[in-house]
């Protein structure tokens, strides 16, 4: 008899938690498609073929809409910071983004799109491509970070690493 209750218990307990991790789960699910926008700071570089590379800490907006757990549209608006002859003017671009969720709150991703930069007044436009990481802190709200390589010339090129927050509605 003794043995018979420890077991009922236990399977109790155990359909409790699975009813419990569905429950945390379903909270978690998002209907579709779903707005986002998002602010980082953005550590640039441009790196020419002759001369110094130049490297400054400016801001990024991002904004998009993802359609599925896979797939989304992003785009990007960045301005800001200098290091001697360079200044961002601005940045703006639209991009692919191919998403790989590891957990219910984690999800790798890939962008791949188009870029216009403007640095000191000289425009430069072209593929663009990086990739990141996010992760929820809460229902609508996540942290992440992210590499782009928004220009590759044949005679520069303009990365950034990015990290920042992203609001989900």
């Amino acid at each position: 008899m003794k043995m018979s209750l420890v077991s009922l218990t236990s399977a109790a307990l155990l359909v409790g938690a699975g009813a419990f991790a569905m429950s945390a789960q379903a909270q978690q699910s998002f209907t579709y498609p779903q707005g986002y926008v998002g602010g980082d700071a953005m550590f640039w570089n441009l790196d020419p073929e002759r001369g110094s590379s130049r490297d400054a800490v400016g801001l990024r907006l991002r904004g998009g809409a993802q359609f599925n757990d896979y797939f989304a549209l992003e785009g990007h608006l960045g301005t800001g910071g200098s290091d001697g002859g360079a200044d961002l003017d601005h940045l703006a671009g639209a991009y692919a983004k191919g998403i790989f969720p590891v957990a219910p709150e984690v999800r790798f991703y890939g962008l791949a799109g188009f870029t216009e930069v403007e640095v000191s007044d000289n425009r430069e436009s072209g593929f663009s491509y990086g990739g990141g990481a996010e992760m929820d802190i809460a229902p609508n709200l996540s942290v992440g970070a992210d590499y782009m390589r928004y220009l590759d010339k044949s005679d520069f090129t303009f990365d950034a690493a990015s990290v920042g927050l992203r609001y989900r509605f």
